[in-house]
């Protein structure tokens, strides 16, 4: 069974600095693509950042040059470093799997993914 469990969020002052972590488990496929989403409280679900199994990365617009998105194959880990805090960054964010490399020729679409975790807090306040 696959598992995705998320953290490292947390409250912090804008322009501070927070890395989300996401741990996953039970699946043994090579080519995969994970992606961060985030929803904020009366807003729709947002794609923030997504990486495919070759590296390759997208980014909302939203938090490009703030925001980073990397993976630790090996020990199937998924970050976002997120700097440069702003208050319109405070949302649940939430990681995702799917099978595949779909973020460069799909985009941010949450439909793409079936696999989530429980999510993780984020909160920026000035």
């Amino acid at each position: 069974q696959v598992r995705l469990v998320e953290s490292g969020g947390g409250s912090v002052q804008v322009g501070g600095s927070l890395r989300l972590s996401c741990a996953a488990s039970g699946y043994n496929y090579k080519t995969t693509c994970m992606a961060w989403f985030r929803r904020a409280p009366g807003k729709e679900r947002e794609g923030v950042a997504g990486i495919d199994s070759d590296g390759s990365t997208r980014y909302a617009d939203s938090v490009k040059g703030r925001f980073t998105i990397s993976r630790d194959k090996s020990n199937d880990i998924l970050y976002l470093q997120m700097n440069t805090l702003k208050p319109e960054d405070t949302a649940m964010y939430y990681c995702a799997l799917a099978f595949g490399d779909l973020i460069v020729p799909y985009g941010l679409n949450p439909d793409l993914f079936g696999l989530w975790g429980q999510g993780t807090q984020v909160n920026v306040s000035s």
